[in-house]
This record gives structure tokens, sequence and C-alpha cells, in this order.
């Protein structure tokens, strides 16, 4: 028997819709088709802490980080809801003297994660200290050290601004704390041994 073209025609699309409402069928059921595959398992694995994300926030807020705009800037655009957001938002705080709300931001962090967030307050203050605006940085490097007891430029950036203050009990501390934990003979060292000099010839 020959068959009209027509009939191989109709025959055909009928079978191309049969298997796409078995496709669908199967969907329905909870199946999930290959199709969405990929999205779902991109959704799946994706680090949600990925520190990429917080890194690219900070660098869009860090100019905005100070005391006069750190507050609508923070709430326009807040920062991602991850321990590394937070440890970039302690970070925005302390850069704008807000070391109290810095401080409860990295308390509200795992323990495990305080001194890396401490970490990163001290790189973002780190700069104007070198520079040489101890008294600046000086808020920010006990901060640090709440949470980093031994970080040795901390001690000394610490102690040099409490030097500068006048608040010699606590630029000796520091500054002793320093040297036990910093033994290279370079000019921090000497810095710190001539200010413990000048302390104790008060």
């Amino acid at each position: 028997m020959r068959y009209k073209p027509e009939t191989i025609l109709i025959a055909a699309m009928s079978v191309f819709a049969l298997t796409g409402a078995v496709a669908m069928a199967l969907q329905e059921t909870g199946r999930p088709s290959r199709a969405v595959e990929p999205a779902v398992v991109t959704t799946t694995i994706r680090v949600v802490d990925d520190d990429g994300d917080a890194e690219v926030w900070f660098g869009s807020v860090r100019s905005s980080c100070n005391a006069v705009e750190v507050d609508t800037r923070l709430k326009a655009q807040p920062a991602p809801p991850t321990p590394q957001g937070d440890m970039r938002k302690a970070t925005c705080y302390a850069l704008a003297g807000r070391i109290d709300q810095a401080r409860q931001v990295i308390d509200g962090l795992p323990e495990a994660l305080r001194q890396q967030a401490a970490g990163l307050v001290f790189e973002a203050a780190h700069p104007a200290a070198d520079a040489g605006d101890d008294l600046a940085a000086g808020p920010l490097m006990e901060l640090v050290l709440q949470y980093w007891p031994t970080h040795y430029m901390a001690l000394y950036h610490a102690g040099a601004a409490r030097f500068e203050h006048g608040d010699y009990d606590l630029a000796k501390d520091y500054l002793e704390r320093f040297l036990s934990e910093y033994a290279t003979k370079d000019g921090w060292r000497s810095n710190a041994v001539s200010m413990l000099q000048a302390i104790d010839t008060r």
C-alpha cells in the first residue's frame, strides 16, 4: 500500500505531539527535565559566602566610609548578608570612626572569624598609619588588638598613637608587647625603643 505524503506528514506530527505530551506529563509529576538541571545545580552549588561579592561591595562603598556618609550609604547599599560581607561592613564603620558599631558587627560573627575581620580592619587602616598619621589610625589599631592581641604592627601603631596623645602608660604597654613580638632590628623596633626611653625618662 502506498501512503500519500500528506498522510505521512500527519503521522509524523502526531508522534512529535505525543512525545511533547509525555515530556509535559513527566515534568508535572515532579521529575525534573534535563533542560532545567543546569540552573538548579548552579543555584545549589553557588558559594553564597563568596569573598569576591563582599570585596566588590566594599570597593563600591569605601569612599563613603566616613562619619558624614556612612549611615546613609550602608542603608541604601547594604553589605552582602554573609560573614565576609559583615567583615567589610565592620571595616567601613571603623574607617568612619564608628568603632562601637564596628565592634558590634565583629562580635556578631562566629568567634573563629573575628580575627580575620580584625585583619581586614588593619589592612584598611595601615596605609594611614604608615604615612605617619598614627593618631587617626590609633583607635582602629586598638580595635584590631581586641581580636588579635599579638598583631605586632597594630601594637606598634597603637603604642605610637597613645604616645602622641600623651597616654604613656598605655603606650608603654603596647610598645613593650610590640618588642616582645617583633625581633627584627629595623626602624620600627628602634622607634619603639626610642619612645619607651622617652617614657622612662619623663
